[in-house]
């Protein structure tokens, strides 16, 4: 029985979320559901209406938002800690994706 596209993008989403902190290409993606990557790409974003770096962004940063909140971590520590190259870019990005910079995000969560 073959493999739907969404079965084999399943597997990639699971790659994506459980190697969140490991770096990896569309192509290292494409091959792992067994697609062309423009396919991959194409089925990818029918899934889950992100392409697949978006949606590895969209992991990364919900688990820095988890380790921050559970461990007490401060911006820059946690950007360190997911290799962004500088606590403002981690910021932004976070900010892009939650709609508030992390340390006032964080602080009406805790309350």
């Amino acid at each position: 029985m073959k493999d739907t596209p969404t079965k084999c993008v399943s597997v990639a989403i699971q790659k994506l979320r459980r190697d969140y902190d490991q770096s990896v290409t569309v192509e290292e993606l494409a091959k792992l559901a067994r697609m062309s990557v423009s396919s991959f790409h194409a089925h990818f974003k029918a899934v889950t209406k992100m392409s697949p770096l978006q949606f590895q962004k969209f992991v990364r940063l919900v688990e820095a938002r988890t380790l921050m909140i559970s461990q007490h971590l401060d911006a820059a520590t946690t950007a360190h800690k997911f290799g962004y190259e500088s606590a403002s870019q981690f910021s932004r990005e976070d900010a892009r994706m939650f709609g508030n910079p992390p340390a006032r995000d964080i602080a009406g969560i805790k309350v």
